[in-house]
């Protein structure tokens, strides 16, 4: 194992939620060599998880016994030939966003309305006001867990709402995206009218993991959870956002299992009233 993996890696501080446990091990590779060389050097057989921003994930209080990799300073953004713009798994979607914007590219702009990391988004198929990463993605250069880098065309990763069919031994590196030429005021003017909206209709600045459950073709899940008669419902320090019933709230101090455990029970209560099982859209990692 290499000398720069920490043990016992408190994971709380790395999540939107701020709650769970630590990793058995952490590892932050500098650039895509580094992470080559710890795939390719590692001895034991234990499950590896890519972490990006933190935002749409819940880590258990006990914890996750396995590698976490962080993937926070990968996080280049490069300009190529015809407006393609290459961003590592690391960036965060709102540096993509208003890298775009500062050449005057536009097509980017929803970026600016997802609170989370490239990588995140190419594997969840991330989508906000009107457009998601399928309509902007080209092609995907990922390593998998033997070391080896491969580039995929956006039609071999089947992404789909919020899925991709990528094995998940592989772990995205960077994507490239289309953009088209555009006034720089007027891409300036679209991103705050989209960072307007997320401001009025979601909860900001407050310990969330973003939507909680999946929509469907057939639903909202927050139109579902609020004829339940969920909005507002608390679970010791959780609790469901009244300003949007499909945003759990860290509120006061909650651990992760009062979160999943209001999750349950928004599930439960959804189930009862309508029949439809909601999916959960916020991964949950660990050992309950």
């Amino acid at each position: 194992m290499s000398n720069i993996l920490l043990k016992n890696k408190p994971l709380n501080v790395l999540t939107w939620f701020k709650t769970g446990g630590s990793c058995k091990y952490f590892f932050q590779p500098e650039n895509k060599e580094m992470l080559k060389k710890f795939l390719l050097d590692k001895q034991d057989n234990l499950d590896i998880f890519p972490l990006g921003a933190g935002s749409n994930i819940l880590i258990r209080d006990k914890g996750y016994n396995g590698i976490i990799v962080h993937f926070a300073k990968l996080n280049k953004i490069t300009l190529e030939n015809n407006g393609i713009i290459r961003a590592q798994a690391g960036a965060m979607d709102v540096e993509v966003a208003r890298f775009a914007r500062n050449h005057s590219l536009s097509g980017l702009e929803f970026l600016v309305g997802i609170p989370g990391s490239i990588g995140g988004g190419i594997k969840m198929n991330s989508g906000a006001f009107g457009s998601e990463f399928k309509n902007v993605l080209i092609d995907v250069k990922a390593i998998n867990k033997d070391g080896v880098i491969k580039t995929f065309p956006k039609n071999e990763l089947n992404l789909s709402y919020r899925t991709n069919k990528l094995d998940s031994n592989w772990f995205f590196l960077d994507g490239r995206f289309k953009t088209k030429p555009g006034q720089k005021n007027n891409i300036q003017k679209k991103m705050k009218e989209i960072i307007s909206l997320r401001k009025n209709s979601q909860p900001t600045g407050v310990k969330t993991g973003g939507s909680t459950f999946m929509n469907n073709e057939n639903f909202k899940a927050w139109e579902l959870i609020d004829k339940s008669g969920c909005r507002g419902t608390r679970l010791g320090g959780a609790k469901i956002s009244e300003k949007h019933c499909n945003f759990i709230i860290n509120f006061n101090k909650a651990n992760s299992s009062e979160i999943e455990a209001l999750g349950e029970l928004v599930r439960e209560r959804v189930f009862k009233k309508t029949g439809v099982k909601l999916n959960w859209e916020i991964k949950i990692l660990g050992e309950k």
